[in-house]
């Protein structure tokens, strides 16, 4: 049985004090948080992980409702303009002669642009892959310290300046 309505309301005021003291910094057994009328320290974490669980529930939900309205909008203009993009329209000399026949280019690529909408809407590209390697495609050779790894993340890679060497290009002289 569903709690009521009073006590869906008390439930949603406490977890709101709860997050609302949570980002301020309050500690889980600090008593600010215990006054709200929590038994324990664990029963505030197990009511602040539920209020997060319900916010992520209703959140997809809401995306669902909104990329579902999108595809249909989407629907709508790929309707408009298909016939445009796929069915050859004649092409008209000056005296009105039917010289060819062609599709409309600036409807294809309205078609491909709305196509390319729907699948980013739709999460349906596959991620880029992207993968950071040292020189020839071998490991990345990293230190153990904090500043050897932000030199590394400035320099992207390029192995002169990563080492601190001073040669140019080409250079084997190691000098």
């Amino acid at each position: 049985m569903p709690a009521s309505r009073a006590k869906q309301a008390e439930t949603a005021g406490r977890r709101a004090n709860l997050i609302r003291l949570r980002r301020s910094g309050v500690r889980f057994d600090d008593p600010l948080i215990l006054a709200l009328g929590y038994s324990s320290s664990g029963a505030a974490r197990k009511d602040l992980i539920r209020a997060l669980e319900q916010n992520r529930d209703e959140e997809a939900a809401e995306v669902s409702v909104y990329r579902q309205q999108e595809n249909e909008r989407l629907d709508s203009l790929l309707e408009a303009v298909w016939d445009k993009a796929t069915t050859p329209s004649p092409v008209f000399d000056r005296e009105g002669i039917e010289v060819t026949r062609e599709i409309d280019l600036k409807a294809v690529d309205t078609v491909l642009k709305l196509m390319d909408r729907r699948a980013k809407l739709n999460g349906l590209d596959m991620p880029l892959k992207n993968e950071v390697s040292g020189p020839d495609g071998g490991v990345i050779p990293l230190g153990n310290t904090l500043a050897e790894l932000t030199s590394l993340m400035t320099t992207a890679g390029d192995p002169e300046t990563a080492t601190g060497s001073s040669e140019g290009p080409g250079d084997d002289s190691g000098a």
